[in-house]
């Protein structure tokens, strides 16, 4: 079964909003990930963007959760409303994760191809031909 997740990006301020969350839905992070704790091959991260938030999750409610990440301008990303909200898709497979992939962004923009990724995730991300930004994310298990 997939879950569904809503993700946030935030122009430099990701970790504000989160603590307003946080203190909203009264849970704790499950994840806080930091630009300068990824690093990402042939991407240099300014130092003033190195504490920025490259990943947030927090658990919102049984099963649900809000993510989030800084778009960080030094790496060519600018917040505008409507491009800050994402429907992240989590399947259980790769190759559940391949096949929304392929369907969803048919007609649509890829952002970034659907590949394994430094943090350990199977995961890419795309515009659908309707304006609807998506990520698909598959978790390997964990050995």
């Amino acid at each position: 079964m997939t879950k569904v997740n809503t993700y946030l990006n935030f122009a430099g301020n990701t970790e504000e909003a989160f603590v307003f969350y946080k203190s909203v839905f009264r849970t704790e992070f499950e994840s806080v990930v930091r630009f300068k704790d990824m690093p990402m091959e042939g991407v240099t991260i300014p130092k003033e963007d190195e504490n920025k938030i490259m990943h947030i999750r927090l658990p919102i409610a049984d099963g649900v959760s809000l993510m989030g990440s800084d778009s960080l301008e030094s790496l060519g990303q600018k917040i505008v409303v409507g491009n800050n909200v994402y429907v992240s898709l989590h399947p259980d497979s790769r190759e559940e994760a391949d096949r929304i992939f392929r369907n969803l962004s048919e007609g649509g923009a890829v952002e970034m191809a659907i590949a394994d990724q430094p943090w350990g995730e199977y995961w890419g991300s795309f515009r659908d031909k309707f304006g609807i930004q998506w990520m698909v994310s598959y978790a390997y298990p964990k050995k």
